[in-house]
Protein backbone atom coordinates (compact mmCIF):
# COMPACT_ATOMS: atom_id res chain seq x y z
CA UNK A 1 0.00 0.00 0.00
CA UNK A 2 1.34 3.45 -0.90
CA UNK A 3 2.18 6.05 1.75
CA UNK A 4 -0.83 8.07 0.68
CA UNK A 5 -3.23 5.12 0.98
CA UNK A 6 -1.78 4.17 4.36
CA UNK A 7 -2.14 7.71 5.67
CA UNK A 8 -5.71 7.99 4.41
CA UNK A 9 -6.57 4.66 6.04
CA UNK A 10 -5.01 5.77 9.33
CA UNK A 11 -7.17 8.90 9.31
CA UNK A 12 -10.33 6.93 8.50
CA UNK A 13 -9.60 4.61 11.43
CA UNK A 14 -9.90 7.53 13.87
CA UNK A 15 -13.45 8.25 15.04
CA UNK A 16 -14.05 11.99 14.55
CA UNK A 17 -17.84 12.18 14.41
CA UNK A 18 -18.97 15.75 15.00
CA UNK A 19 -20.42 15.90 18.55
CA UNK A 20 -22.50 18.98 17.78
CA UNK A 21 -24.15 17.03 14.97
CA UNK A 22 -24.40 13.65 16.75
CA UNK A 23 -24.68 13.80 20.57
CA UNK A 24 -21.85 11.78 22.07
CA UNK A 25 -19.71 12.00 18.93
CA UNK A 26 -15.98 11.60 19.49
CA UNK A 27 -15.04 15.00 18.08
CA UNK A 28 -11.73 16.08 16.61
CA UNK A 29 -9.28 15.89 19.54
CA UNK A 30 -7.76 12.51 18.65
CA UNK A 31 -7.47 13.10 14.92
CA UNK A 32 -6.12 16.63 15.47
CA UNK A 33 -3.39 15.20 17.70
CA UNK A 34 -2.52 12.64 15.01
CA UNK A 35 -2.35 15.28 12.25
CA UNK A 36 -0.34 17.68 14.42
CA UNK A 37 2.18 14.98 15.30
CA UNK A 38 2.54 13.87 11.68
CA UNK A 39 3.09 17.43 10.49
CA UNK A 40 5.71 18.11 13.15
CA UNK A 41 7.61 14.99 12.12
CA UNK A 42 7.37 16.24 8.52
CA UNK A 43 9.18 19.42 9.53
CA UNK A 44 6.28 21.88 9.50
CA UNK A 45 5.59 24.53 12.11
CA UNK A 46 2.45 23.44 13.95
CA UNK A 47 -0.15 25.32 15.98
CA UNK A 48 -3.25 23.76 17.49
CA UNK A 49 -6.00 26.36 17.71
CA UNK A 50 -9.55 26.42 18.99
CA UNK A 51 -10.86 24.66 22.08
CA UNK A 52 -9.37 21.52 23.59
CA UNK A 53 -12.56 19.63 22.73
CA UNK A 54 -12.85 20.96 19.16
CA UNK A 55 -9.29 21.69 18.00
CA UNK A 56 -8.03 22.58 14.55
CA UNK A 57 -4.45 22.25 13.29
CA UNK A 58 -2.44 24.82 11.34
CA UNK A 59 0.71 23.35 9.84
CA UNK A 60 2.99 25.78 8.00
CA UNK A 61 5.69 24.96 5.47
CA UNK A 62 7.58 28.20 5.94
CA UNK A 63 8.97 29.90 2.84
CA UNK A 64 12.07 32.02 2.51
CA UNK A 65 10.05 35.25 2.20
CA UNK A 66 8.59 37.46 -0.50
CA UNK A 67 6.12 34.95 -1.93
CA UNK A 68 2.37 34.45 -1.64
CA UNK A 69 0.82 32.29 1.07
CA UNK A 70 -1.47 29.39 0.11
CA UNK A 71 -3.91 27.64 2.45
CA UNK A 72 -4.91 24.03 1.87
CA UNK A 73 -8.16 23.59 3.78
CA UNK A 74 -9.53 20.17 4.81
CA UNK A 75 -11.89 19.25 7.62
CA UNK A 76 -11.29 16.69 10.36
CA UNK A 77 -14.88 15.88 11.37
CA UNK A 78 -17.39 13.46 9.87
CA UNK A 79 -21.10 12.92 10.07
CA UNK A 80 -22.59 10.03 12.05
CA UNK A 81 -22.22 6.32 11.45
CA UNK A 82 -25.52 4.87 12.66
CA UNK A 83 -26.32 3.15 9.35
CA UNK A 84 -22.78 1.89 8.68
CA UNK A 85 -21.10 -1.45 9.27
CA UNK A 86 -17.53 -1.13 10.64
CA UNK A 87 -17.24 2.59 9.82
CA UNK A 88 -13.77 2.97 11.34
CA UNK A 89 -12.23 -0.13 9.84
CA UNK A 90 -10.79 1.13 6.55
CA UNK A 91 -11.10 -1.49 3.81
CA UNK A 92 -9.39 -1.39 0.44
CA UNK A 93 -10.85 -3.08 -2.62
CA UNK A 94 -8.76 -2.37 -5.69
CA UNK A 95 -8.44 1.40 -5.91
CA UNK A 96 -11.35 2.05 -3.56
CA UNK A 97 -10.86 2.87 0.11
CA UNK A 98 -14.01 2.34 2.19
CA UNK A 99 -14.93 3.84 5.57
CA UNK A 100 -16.56 6.86 7.15
CA UNK A 101 -14.83 10.00 5.99
CA UNK A 102 -12.84 8.31 3.24
CA UNK A 103 -14.53 10.46 0.57
CA UNK A 104 -15.67 13.34 2.78
CA UNK A 105 -12.81 14.11 3.27
CA UNK A 106 -9.97 12.31 5.03
CA UNK A 107 -8.29 10.97 1.90
CA UNK A 108 -8.05 14.53 0.55
CA UNK A 109 -6.68 15.60 3.92
CA UNK A 110 -3.97 12.95 3.55
CA UNK A 111 -3.16 14.26 0.06
CA UNK A 112 -2.91 17.81 1.42
CA UNK A 113 -0.64 16.68 4.27
CA UNK A 114 1.76 15.05 1.81
CA UNK A 115 1.62 18.08 -0.49
CA UNK A 116 2.46 20.38 2.44
CA UNK A 117 5.41 18.17 3.35
CA UNK A 118 6.59 18.32 -0.26
CA UNK A 119 6.23 22.12 -0.25
CA UNK A 120 8.51 22.28 2.79
CA UNK A 121 11.27 20.68 0.73
CA UNK A 122 10.96 22.97 -2.31
CA UNK A 123 12.52 26.15 -0.89
CA UNK A 124 9.51 28.23 -1.93
CA UNK A 125 9.40 31.95 -1.24
CA UNK A 126 5.86 31.87 0.13
CA UNK A 127 4.29 29.82 2.94
CA UNK A 128 1.99 26.83 2.51
CA UNK A 129 -0.46 26.44 5.39
CA UNK A 130 -2.42 23.25 5.91
CA UNK A 131 -5.59 24.11 7.84
CA UNK A 132 -7.05 20.85 9.19
CA UNK A 133 -10.24 22.20 10.68
CA UNK A 134 -12.99 21.12 13.05
CA UNK A 135 -16.75 21.28 12.65
CA UNK A 136 -17.22 21.77 8.91
CA UNK A 137 -20.18 19.39 8.99
CA UNK A 138 -22.20 21.78 11.16
CA UNK A 139 -20.99 25.18 12.36
CA UNK A 140 -17.56 25.55 10.71
CA UNK A 141 -15.97 26.95 13.87
CA UNK A 142 -12.63 25.52 12.74
CA UNK A 143 -12.36 27.55 9.56
CA UNK A 144 -13.71 30.61 11.35
CA UNK A 145 -10.89 30.20 13.87
CA UNK A 146 -8.29 29.66 11.14
CA UNK A 147 -9.42 32.79 9.29
CA UNK A 148 -9.19 34.87 12.46
CA UNK A 149 -5.80 33.42 13.36
CA UNK A 150 -4.36 34.05 9.88
CA UNK A 151 -6.10 37.36 9.19
CA UNK A 152 -4.37 39.21 6.37
CA UNK A 153 -1.75 36.51 5.87
CA UNK A 154 -3.39 34.22 3.28
CA UNK A 155 -3.33 35.13 -0.43
CA UNK A 156 -5.26 32.14 -1.75
CA UNK A 157 -6.90 28.90 -0.60
CA UNK A 158 -7.75 25.51 -2.02
CA UNK A 159 -10.58 23.70 -0.24
CA UNK A 160 -10.07 19.96 -0.64
CA UNK A 161 -13.72 18.85 -0.70
CA UNK A 162 -14.59 16.11 -3.21
CA UNK A 163 -15.10 17.61 -6.66
CA UNK A 164 -14.45 14.57 -8.88
CA UNK A 165 -11.11 16.11 -9.93
CA UNK A 166 -12.76 19.26 -11.24
CA UNK A 167 -11.98 22.84 -10.27
CA UNK A 168 -15.03 24.33 -8.57
CA UNK A 169 -15.57 28.07 -8.22
CA UNK A 170 -19.15 28.24 -6.95
CA UNK A 171 -21.56 26.49 -4.61
CA UNK A 172 -24.96 27.11 -3.08
CA UNK A 173 -25.58 28.48 0.40
CA UNK A 174 -28.35 27.61 2.83
CA UNK A 175 -30.74 29.04 5.39
CA UNK A 176 -32.14 26.88 8.16
CA UNK A 177 -35.55 28.10 9.29
CA UNK A 178 -38.38 27.37 11.71
CA UNK A 179 -42.12 27.77 11.25
CA UNK A 180 -44.52 27.39 14.17
CA UNK A 181 -48.30 27.22 14.17
CA UNK A 182 -50.37 27.73 17.31
CA UNK A 183 -53.65 26.01 18.10
CA UNK A 184 -55.77 25.53 21.20
CA UNK A 185 -55.32 22.47 23.42
CA UNK A 186 -58.53 20.62 24.24
CA UNK A 187 -59.77 17.12 24.97
CA UNK A 188 -60.21 15.09 21.82
CA UNK A 189 -63.89 14.59 22.64
CA UNK A 190 -64.54 18.34 22.51
CA UNK A 191 -63.70 19.57 19.01
CA UNK A 192 -65.68 22.76 19.59
CA UNK A 193 -62.99 23.82 22.09
CA UNK A 194 -59.86 22.78 20.25
CA UNK A 195 -57.79 24.14 17.35
CA UNK A 196 -55.49 21.61 15.67
CA UNK A 197 -52.07 23.22 15.19
CA UNK A 198 -50.85 20.27 13.10
CA UNK A 199 -53.72 20.60 10.62
CA UNK A 200 -53.04 24.33 10.48
CA UNK A 201 -49.45 23.54 9.50
CA UNK A 202 -50.78 21.61 6.53
CA UNK A 203 -51.78 24.86 4.81
CA UNK A 204 -48.25 26.19 5.31
CA UNK A 205 -46.67 23.02 3.93
CA UNK A 206 -48.78 23.33 0.78
CA UNK A 207 -47.39 26.83 0.28
CA UNK A 208 -43.82 25.63 0.89
CA UNK A 209 -44.32 23.04 -1.85
CA UNK A 210 -45.54 25.78 -4.17
CA UNK A 211 -42.56 27.97 -3.27
CA UNK A 212 -40.20 25.09 -4.03
CA UNK A 213 -41.89 24.54 -7.40
CA UNK A 214 -41.31 28.19 -8.31
CA UNK A 215 -37.71 28.11 -7.10
CA UNK A 216 -36.92 24.93 -9.02
CA UNK A 217 -38.18 26.61 -12.19
CA UNK A 218 -35.52 29.32 -11.79
CA UNK A 219 -32.20 28.45 -13.42
CA UNK A 220 -30.45 31.71 -12.91
CA UNK A 221 -26.86 30.55 -12.44
CA UNK A 222 -24.69 28.99 -15.15
CA UNK A 223 -22.85 26.60 -12.80
CA UNK A 224 -25.31 25.79 -10.02
CA UNK A 225 -28.59 23.92 -9.60
CA UNK A 226 -31.64 26.08 -8.91
CA UNK A 227 -32.53 27.22 -5.42
CA UNK A 228 -34.83 24.96 -3.40
CA UNK A 229 -36.75 24.69 -0.13
CA UNK A 230 -37.88 21.69 1.89
CA UNK A 231 -39.31 20.77 5.28
CA UNK A 232 -36.86 18.69 7.32
CA UNK A 233 -38.43 17.88 10.71
CA UNK A 234 -41.98 18.27 12.02
CA UNK A 235 -42.95 18.14 15.69
CA UNK A 236 -46.24 18.75 17.45
CA UNK A 237 -48.92 17.65 19.82
CA UNK A 238 -49.13 16.51 23.42
CA UNK A 239 -50.81 13.10 23.43
CA UNK A 240 -53.27 10.97 21.48
CA UNK A 241 -56.41 12.28 23.17
CA UNK A 242 -55.73 16.02 22.84
CA UNK A 243 -55.92 18.66 20.17
CA UNK A 244 -52.32 19.80 19.54
CA UNK A 245 -51.55 23.25 20.85
CA UNK A 246 -48.39 23.73 18.80
CA UNK A 247 -46.69 22.40 15.68
CA UNK A 248 -43.16 23.24 14.58
CA UNK A 249 -41.45 22.59 11.26
CA UNK A 250 -37.75 23.12 10.67
CA UNK A 251 -36.61 23.31 7.10
CA UNK A 252 -33.88 24.37 4.74
CA UNK A 253 -33.68 26.77 1.84
CA UNK A 254 -30.72 26.33 -0.53
CA UNK A 255 -29.60 29.67 -1.93
CA UNK A 256 -27.74 31.03 -4.93
CA UNK A 257 -25.12 33.80 -4.86
CA UNK A 258 -26.63 37.18 -3.92
CA UNK A 259 -29.61 35.59 -2.13
CA UNK A 260 -29.73 36.50 1.57
CA UNK A 261 -31.33 35.30 4.79
CA UNK A 262 -33.59 38.37 4.60
CA UNK A 263 -34.79 37.20 1.17
CA UNK A 264 -35.69 33.81 2.64
CA UNK A 265 -37.50 35.31 5.63
CA UNK A 266 -39.53 37.42 3.19
CA UNK A 267 -40.43 34.32 1.14
CA UNK A 268 -41.54 32.46 4.26
CA UNK A 269 -43.68 35.41 5.37
CA UNK A 270 -45.30 35.44 1.93
CA UNK A 271 -45.95 31.69 2.16
CA UNK A 272 -47.65 32.14 5.52
CA UNK A 273 -49.70 35.03 4.13
CA UNK A 274 -50.82 32.82 1.24
CA UNK A 275 -51.75 30.05 3.68
CA UNK A 276 -53.69 32.57 5.76
CA UNK A 277 -55.76 33.44 2.70
CA UNK A 278 -56.84 29.79 2.70
CA UNK A 279 -57.42 29.83 6.45
CA UNK A 280 -57.95 33.34 7.89
CA UNK A 281 -57.70 31.97 11.46
CA UNK A 282 -54.17 30.63 10.89
CA UNK A 283 -51.75 31.64 13.66
CA UNK A 284 -48.23 31.07 12.29
CA UNK A 285 -44.80 32.68 12.33
CA UNK A 286 -41.41 31.95 10.74
CA UNK A 287 -37.82 32.84 11.52
CA UNK A 288 -34.37 32.07 10.17
CA UNK A 289 -32.24 29.99 12.52
CA UNK A 290 -28.86 29.73 10.80
CA UNK A 291 -27.47 30.69 7.43
CA UNK A 292 -24.38 30.48 5.29
CA UNK A 293 -23.95 32.44 2.11
CA UNK A 294 -23.39 30.91 -1.30
CA UNK A 295 -19.88 31.01 -2.78
CA UNK A 296 -18.68 32.29 -6.13
CA UNK A 297 -15.13 33.04 -7.25
CA UNK A 298 -13.96 34.90 -10.32
CA UNK A 299 -12.44 32.24 -12.62
CA UNK A 300 -9.87 34.78 -13.81
CA UNK A 301 -8.31 35.06 -10.33
CA UNK A 302 -4.64 33.98 -10.30
CA UNK A 303 -5.41 31.34 -7.68
CA UNK A 304 -8.12 29.73 -9.81
CA UNK A 305 -5.95 29.89 -12.92
CA UNK A 306 -3.09 28.27 -11.00
CA UNK A 307 -5.29 25.37 -9.91
CA UNK A 308 -6.63 24.92 -13.43
CA UNK A 309 -3.12 24.84 -14.83
CA UNK A 310 -1.97 22.35 -12.20
CA UNK A 311 -4.94 20.14 -12.99
CA UNK A 312 -4.48 20.48 -16.75
CA UNK A 313 -8.02 21.80 -17.13
CA UNK A 314 -9.70 24.89 -18.54
CA UNK A 315 -13.28 24.33 -17.34
CA UNK A 316 -14.66 25.36 -13.96
CA UNK A 317 -17.74 23.85 -12.28
CA UNK A 318 -20.17 24.55 -9.44
CA UNK A 319 -21.19 22.33 -6.52
CA UNK A 320 -24.69 21.83 -5.08
CA UNK A 321 -23.56 21.63 -1.43
CA UNK A 322 -22.08 24.22 0.94
CA UNK A 323 -18.43 24.15 2.04
CA UNK A 324 -16.00 26.22 4.08
CA UNK A 325 -15.04 27.95 0.81
CA UNK A 326 -18.03 30.16 1.54
CA UNK A 327 -16.36 31.53 4.67
CA UNK A 328 -13.00 31.96 2.96
CA UNK A 329 -14.61 33.84 0.09
CA UNK A 330 -16.50 36.10 2.50
CA UNK A 331 -13.16 36.85 4.20
CA UNK A 332 -11.81 38.12 0.88
CA UNK A 333 -9.47 35.17 0.29
CA UNK A 334 -9.38 34.01 -3.37
CA UNK A 335 -10.53 30.40 -3.19
CA UNK A 336 -11.12 27.37 -5.39
CA UNK A 337 -12.13 23.81 -4.62
CA UNK A 338 -10.42 20.66 -5.88
CA UNK A 339 -10.82 17.15 -4.54
CA UNK A 340 -11.07 13.44 -5.30
CA UNK A 341 -13.67 11.17 -6.83
CA UNK A 342 -15.81 8.65 -5.00
CA UNK A 343 -19.28 8.14 -3.59
CA UNK A 344 -21.24 7.92 -0.38
CA UNK A 345 -20.72 11.21 1.43
CA UNK A 346 -23.05 10.99 4.47
CA UNK A 347 -24.30 7.60 3.21
CA UNK A 348 -24.22 4.06 4.62
CA UNK A 349 -21.46 3.04 2.18
CA UNK A 350 -18.68 5.55 1.55
CA UNK A 351 -15.59 5.16 -0.60
CA UNK A 352 -12.93 7.20 -2.33
CA UNK A 353 -10.96 6.43 -5.47
CA UNK A 354 -7.31 6.30 -4.43
CA UNK A 355 -6.01 7.03 -7.93
CA UNK A 356 -7.92 10.31 -7.83
CA UNK A 357 -6.50 11.04 -4.37
CA UNK A 358 -2.97 10.64 -5.72
CA UNK A 359 -3.90 13.09 -8.47
CA UNK A 360 -5.09 15.52 -5.80
CA UNK A 361 -1.72 15.31 -4.07
CA UNK A 362 -0.02 16.18 -7.35
CA UNK A 363 -2.35 19.11 -8.02
CA UNK A 364 -2.03 20.50 -4.49
CA UNK A 365 1.77 20.30 -4.66
CA UNK A 366 1.92 21.83 -8.15
CA UNK A 367 -0.45 24.63 -7.12
CA UNK A 368 1.71 25.39 -4.08
CA UNK A 369 4.88 25.45 -6.14
CA UNK A 370 3.44 27.79 -8.76
CA UNK A 371 1.45 30.06 -6.44
CA UNK A 372 4.03 30.41 -3.66
CA UNK A 373 7.10 30.09 -5.91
Amino acid sequence: MSELAELAAALVAIDSVNPALVPGGAGEAEIAAFVAGWLREAGLEVEVVGSDARPSVLGTARGSGGGRTLMLNAHLDTVGVETMADPFEPRREGERLYGRGSYDMKAALAAAMLAAREAASLALRGDVVLAAVADEELGSVGTETAIAHLAGLVDGAVVCEPTELQTAVAHRGFVGFEIETTGVAAHGSMPQLGVDAIVKMGHVLVELAELDRRLQALRTHPLLPPPSVHASVIEGGQELSSYPERCRVTGERRTLPRETAADVERELAEAIAAARRRDPALDARARALFWRGAFQADPSQPLVQTVLAAAGEQKTVGLPFWTDAGLLGEAGIPTALFGPAGKGAHAAVEWVDLTSVERCREVYAATAAAFCG
